[in-house]
């Protein structure tokens, strides 16, 4: 591999794991707080798509559309935890990951009944699909935008768990709720922010992947929520920062391998990110960053 071609492939993993770490960040956040593994987040991905898919098509501006696309899918998350979850907090784990699940399915047959299984042309502004050329290396802004844009969502969500009230309690709710509801948080709000943060970084995450490959369709949330699950687990299944680290790598590890892979095995390149999923697992159960006690994220 030539150094253009890496530093370009370099890119696209940046760009990729960007996607992956902003859809695990919400994946990570709900199960350190509520321990529910929500795979419903994938269809909340997919409806932030075909909001802003909708509200371009009225004419709107691509920024309008983004903020309507994120206002709508907060809403959308709000209304999954008050109908779906709040009323079985506290239950087995399996009763959770089986409502995730049932969620999950209701809707993509709602979605696929909406708009139809025929996927639809993603309106990406002309600015947006561009190719840079910087140093013989074929940049696209589309990765450029969603790089900066992730880290600029991944700073500002550092901020406010660490600086606010209200990222304090999530904090301690994750570390103990028990504890936390002793000294005075409000459980339940923790619990709206938690779902309304992830909806809106999943909304986004929906616009820059709808961006990366063109097009959209109501089974589309299934992808990027099964590869954030893994990096999730790798980085330590709970722990924001591992989720992060464990989106870049696998976002990384997917782009090289394709690259690195002769053109009859590229094809299997997820077969080869599952095979590393178990060997770290073999050695550190807990992930990369993931604490040893289950209790603690």
């Amino acid at each position: 591999m030539s150094a253009s071609e890496f530093g370009q492939q370099f890119v696209n993993a940046l760009g990729l794991g960007s996607i992956y770490a902003l859809v695990a960040i919400g994946l990570a956040m709900v199960f350190g707080i509520l321990r529910l593994i929500n795979f419903a987040h994938g269809e909340v991905l997919m409806l932030g798509a075909f909001a802003a898919y909708y509200f371009a098509a009225a004419g709107l501006p691509f920024l309008v559309v983004v903020l309507l696309a994120v206002l709508t899918t907060v809403a959308i998350g709000l209304l999954m935890e008050r109908v779906a979850y709040r009323g079985i907090r506290g239950a087995p784990d399996v009763a959770l990951l089986l409502t995730s699940l049932a969620v999950s399915i209701a809707l993509q047959n709602g979605a696929l009944l909406a708009f139809d299984a025929q996927p639809k042309p993603f309106p990406t502004p002309a600015a947006i699909q561009e190719q840079l050329t910087v140093g013989g290396i074929q940049i696209s802004v589309t990765n450029l935008v969603t790089v900066g844009v992730a880290l600029l969502l991944m700073a500002l969500l550092t901020l406010f768990v660490t600086r606010t009230r209200l990222g304090t309690a999530m904090r301690a709710t994750a570390e103990n709720a028990m504890a936390a509801q002793l000294m005075g948080i409000n459980l339940s709000t923790v619990i709206v922010a938690a779902f309304a943060i992830g909806s809106a970084l999943a909304a986004v995450a929906g616009i820059l992947w709808g961006a990366r490959v063109g097009r959209i369709e109501p089974l589309m949330g299934f992808i990027p929520v099964l590869k954030a699950f893994v990096a999730t687990v790798i980085g330590g299944f709970g722990s924001i920062p591992g989720a992060v680290v464990g989106a870049y790598l696998l976002g990384f590890g997917e782009i090289y391998l394709v690259a690195l892979l002769p053109g009859e095995l590229s094809g299997y390149r997820d077969a080869f990110v599952f095979a590393a999923l178990i060997v770290i697992l073999l050695f550190r159960p807990q992930g990369i960053l993931g604490s040893s006690e289950p209790e603690k994220i």
